[in-house]
């Protein structure tokens, strides 16, 4: 008997999976456990295992297909064998027997006239716009069901991220009765983009797209010459969630110039030995997340949230990681990140990095974090002035390292010029709770750990 293989749950918040990419076709055989599909959900991109070895027997998701959690995605067993399952076959059974059924009652029945079939055609204005996505953040199978039931989505409540609206409440709205009255046609379900752009698709001009309330500037004009393709997952929950950041708090940035050369001298001595003893590579970071960490430990006020009117300190301190992917970015938690030494660090941090880039993570792995680093020094920027990841109230940017020449005052008071290796630290910080007092002591006590640390702990390598 053929297997089924599910959309699995992803995480107990997640009601349903987008299949980006099928990685076998029809026919193919597999291995148990072997990779079969790419899902993109509302916290991770994955890879999905075949549940058995057999064939490919039938695939019933498309790439660019939203699935609810459980439902069956594809068919494996014997080469040769159906791919319908023994519930699929009892109920194809019993359906014909209500055809026959039916087509005998038919038969019997005096014939009537037969009724006028009307083609509804969907407007352009029906369309999904960008503005309407970002207004309703829905997935392609909860705005059919409205489209079906001619339900406004902007009227149901989500419980989703960011108050997205999940199968789950439309369909409950609809089982309400708040649907379209008895007797109205429901609307057409619009057309989808999901599957990018054809040579044959009418993309409306800005003036016949709906326009969001206040000021509006069209992302292009009729005429002019443009690829629009869909963004990930990934980049549209990005982009609600900084746009809502942004909206939130109170932003302010400010920089330090951080001295790392007794953290390189550590680096460049342990380097070999470390990566020998642990296979894993001694980058810069575990140096900073212990800095960063014993500086949160000293100053919970960073380490913090805000909660209408009161401010929540957070006792774990779980630094969150942003990792730069191809399709969008991830931030993996490193948790009870003060609790770890530097191979701990190390090993922990490039384990999630490792398992991001190659689609691994569990959703838990993500959630949870207190504070986040980001790091887009690596890609040679100087410095900059990163989002808060909310419900945290401050994240730390840091820029490229490299040598640059410095003046350095003795003991005598004499200044000298060296070539030590520098790099700027950023950190924006939520001004409705944190004060800049508590931003520099905070950068203050990440500086002297740099600086003043002699890393013993690196000594046997």
């Amino acid at each position: 008997m053929a297997t089924e293989v599910l959309m699995p749950q992803m995480g107990e918040s997640i009601a349903e999976g987008t299949i980006t990419r099928w990685l076998v076709k029809v026919g193919d055989t597999v291995e148990r456990d072997q990779p079969l599909f790419e899902i993109s959900t509302d916290k991770v991109d994955a890879e999905i295992p075949s549940p058995e070895s057999g064939v490919l027997l039938e695939v019933r998701g498309n790439e660019g297909d939203t699935i609810a959690v459980n439902e069956v995605v594809a068919m494996i067993g014997d080469a040769g064998e159906s791919g319908a399952s023994a519930p699929e076959v009892e109920a194809a059974a019993a359906g014909e027997a209500e055809v026959a059924t039916a087509t005998e009652a038919v038969e019997e029945a005096p014939e009537e006239p037969e009724a006028a079939a009307v083609e509804v055609e969907a407007e352009e204005g029906d369309e999904d716009s960008e503005a309407d996505r970002v207004r309703t953040a829905s997935s392609p199978v909860v705005r059919k069901i409205a489209a079906e039931h001619g339900v406004d989505i902007g009227a149901v409540t989500g419980t989703g991220i960011h108050g997205r609206v999940t199968k789950k409440d439309i369909l409950a709205f609809v089982d309400s009765g708040a649907g379209a009255p008895v007797g109205e046609t429901p609307a057409p379900a619009p057309s989808e983009r999901g599957a990018g752009p054809s040579s044959t698709e009418v993309i409306p001009a800005p003036s016949q797209r709906p326009v969001p309330s206040g000021f509006f500037v069209p992302a292009f004009t009729e005429g002019e010459h443009v690829e629009i393709q869909p963004m990930s997952k990934i980049r549209q929950i990005t982009s609600a969630h900084m746009t809502y950041s942004k909206a939130t708090s109170a932003h302010v940035t400010t920089v330090f110039h951080m001295d790392l050369s007794r953290v390189h001298r550590a680096r460049e001595r342990a380097k070999a030995g470390f990566l020998k003893a642990h296979g894993t590579k001694l980058t810069y970071m575990p140096f900073i997340f212990k800095a960063v960490a014993t500086a949160l430990k000293a100053n919970p006020i960073i380490n913090a949230s805000v909660d209408g009117t009161n401010v929540v300190y957070k006792k774990d301190i779980n630094i969150g990681m942003a990792v730069a992917l191809d399709w969008g970015l991830l931030v993996p938690v490193i948790r009870s990140a003060d609790g770890l030494n530097l191979v701990g660090l190390a090993r922990t941090a490039n384990d999630l990095a490792d398992r991001a880039r190659s689609k691994k993570l569990l959703p838990d792995e993500l959630k949870g974090g207190t504070f986040t680093i980001t790091n887009p020094g690596v890609f040679g920027s100087l410095m900059g002035m990163p989002i808060i990841n909310q419900p945290q109230v401050a994240i730390l940017g840091l820029g490229t390292i490299e040598k640059r020449p410095v003046v350095v005052t003795d003991k005598d008071g004499n200044d000298t010029i060296v070539i030590k290796p520098m790099s700027y630290f950023a950190i924006t910080y939520d001004h409705r709770l944190v004060d800049g007092a508590n931003a520099d002591h905070f950068m203050n006590h990440i500086k002297r750990t740099l600086v003043e640390e002699t890393w013993s702990e690196l000594d046997a390598f």
